[in-house]
C-alpha cells in the first residue's frame, strides 16, 4: 500500500514555486541566476500597512477570530467592493481566507461532487486545475489562441455541458497578463445566461494591474443577472505587496459564503489576525501608490516586450495587465541550443535557458498552453535589461 492518497495522486506539485525553488538552489550553488519564475512584486509593503500590523500586535490582537474573517476587514471589503466595481455586498457574503488560493480552493470542496466539470482557460494560472482535481472535480480545458489569450463566445458555449459546474476566468489573466473589456465580458455574459446552472469564480487579483487606460471591470458589474451565481475574488498581494501576508477575499451568495466557512471551520480557521488588521488600512488607507506602481509596471512590460521581440525565434504579444508576458518560443522547436540538445518542447527551452544563461522562467506547458514561457516582471528595469539580453544571447545560438 502507498503512502500517497489517491486524490493526491492525481495532482502535481506547482510549477511556477518549482521552477523559483530551483533557481534559488542555483543561486546558492552560486551560480549567476536571474530569477523571472516567481509572481511576487519586488517592492516592499506600503508602511501605513505595516504600521496598523504593529498597532494590532501591540493592542494584543493576536487570539482568533472569526472563521472566515472579522467584522472589520468584511465592512472594508464590502466598501472597496461598493467603491471601485459598483458591487453591493454584506459582511455576510464574504469569505476571507489565508489567501487567494484557499478562496478557490474551499469553493471547489464546497460544491464539488464526482463528475462535476469546472471550465477553465488556458493558459491558467498552474493551480486551477489541481485544485479542482483535488476537490474531487474534472477541469475541462478551453484552449485560447495568441496574441489575445482570451475564451470566446463560441468556445465557452461549446465547452458547457450538463455536468458544468463552474467556469474560472481570471483577467488580468496570470500567465498571460490578458484582461477583458466591459464587451468582451458582456459577450461572454450573454452565454452564461443561457446556463442557470453554471457558477461563476472571477479571479480578479490583480485588478489593479492594468495598462494603456484600459478598464477593468468584473463580470458581475457588467451583468448584474449573473450576480447571484457569481464569487468575486480578489487579495491584498499583488496591488499592495502583500504576498507574504496571506489575506485573499471573496464576496457571493450567503449560502455559497457558509459552506465555505464549514470547510475553514475543519481545516485552516481563521486567516492570520495581525495580517487581517493590516488589510483592513490597506483596503481604506490611502491609495495614492497604486497609480505610480501601474506606471512602474507598464514601463517594464514594454521593456520587456521590446526587447523579446528582438529576440530570434520569440514572439511576445503585449498583455493589458498583471506583470507577466506569455512569449511563444515555437519559432525555436526543432532547433539545437548551445548544449547540443535539441529543443523539442518549451520545457526544453526553459531548462537549456537556465543552464545556458542562467535565467530561470516557467514552460508554458504548466499553464496548459504551449509552446510558450511565462516571464515575470516584477523586477528591476536593470535586472530585466540583462536578463533579456542573456534571452537575446541564447536565442541567437539557437542553430
Amino acid at each position: 500500500m502507498t503512502l500517497q492518497s489517491s486524490a493526491l495522486s492525481r495532482v502535481k506539485p506547482s510549477a511556477t514555486l518549482a521552477a523559483d525553488a530551483k533557481a534559488r538552489e542555483l543561486k546558492a550553488q552560486g551560480r549567476d541566476v536571474i530569477g523571472l519564475a516567481a509572481g511576487e512584486p519586488d517592492f516592499d509593503t506600503p508602511d501605513n500597512i505595516k504600521e496598523a500590523a504593529i498597532k494590532a500586535i501591540r493592542d494584543g490582537k493576536t487570539k482568533y477570530t472569526n472563521v472566515d474573517g472579522i467584522v472589520e476587514l468584511k465592512e472594508a471589503i464590502c466598501a472597496k467592493f461598493a467603491r471601485e466595481n459598483g458591487l453591493s455586498y454584506t459582511p455576510a457574503q464574504v469569505n476571507v481566507s489565508p489567501g487567494g488560493k484557499p478562496v478557490i480552493y474551499n469553493a471547489m470542496v464546497a460544491t464539488l461532487n464526482p463528475g462535476d466539470e469546472v471550465v477553465i482557460p488556458a493558459p491558467y494560472w498552474v493551480s486551477y486545475p489541481d485544485m479542482v482535481l483535488l476537490a474531487g472535480g474534472e477541469p475541462r480545458f478551453v484552449a485560447t489562441k495568441a496574441p489575445s489569450f482570451k475564451l470566446s463566445p463560441a468556445d465557452l458555449e461549446a465547452a458547457i455541458t450538463p455536468r458544468t459546474r463552474w467556469v474560472l476566468l481570471n483577467s488580468p489573466s496570470n500567465p498571460s497578463g490578458a484582461a477583458y473589456t466591459r464587451a468582451e465580458l458582456r459577450a461572454l455574459a450573454d452565454v452564461l445566461l443561457r446556463h442557470p446552472n453554471v457558477w461563476i469564480l472571477t479571479d480578479d487579483m490583480y485588478e489593479h494591474l492594468v495598462f494603456d487606460d484600459f478598464e477593468f471591470t468584473t463580470i458581475a458589474q457588467v451583468e448584474p443577472a449573473l450576480y447571484d451565481r457569481t464569487l468575486t475574488m480578489n487579495g491584498v498581494s499583488k496591488a499592495y505587496a502583500m504576498t507574504g501576508w496571506r489575506i485573499g477575499y471573496a464576496a457571493g451568495p450567503v449560502e455559497l459564503i457558509n459552506l465555505m466557512r464549514k470547510v475553514m471551520s475543519q481545516t485552516t480557521s481563521n486567516p492570520c489576525s495581525v495580517s487581517q488588521y493590516a488589510a483592513v488600512e490597506a483596503l481604506n488607507g490611502t491609495q495614492a501608490f497604486i497609480k505610480p506602481n501601474q506606471k512602474l509596471f507598464q514601463g517594464r512590460r514594454d521593456l520587456v516586450v521590446s526587447m523579446l521581440n528582438q529576440a530570434t525565434g520569440l514572439v511576445c504579444p503585449t498583455p493589458e495587465g498583471a506583470f507577466y508576458v506569455y512569449p511563444s518560443c515555437e519559432g525555436l522547436i526543432g532547433k539545437t541550443a548551445p548544449s547540443g540538445k535539441v529543443i523539442e518542447t518549451d520545457g526544453d527551452f526553459c531548462t537549456e535557458l537556465l543552464e545556458t544563461e542562467g535565467v530561470a522562467v516557467v514552460m508554458g506547458t504548466a499553464f496548459g498552453l504551449a509552446p510558450f514561457f511565462r516571464i515575470s516582471y516584477a523586477t528591476s528595469d536593470a535586472v530585466l535589461t540583462e536578463a533579456c539580453n542573456r534571452i537575446q544571447r541564447f536565442c541567437a545560438a539557437v542553430k
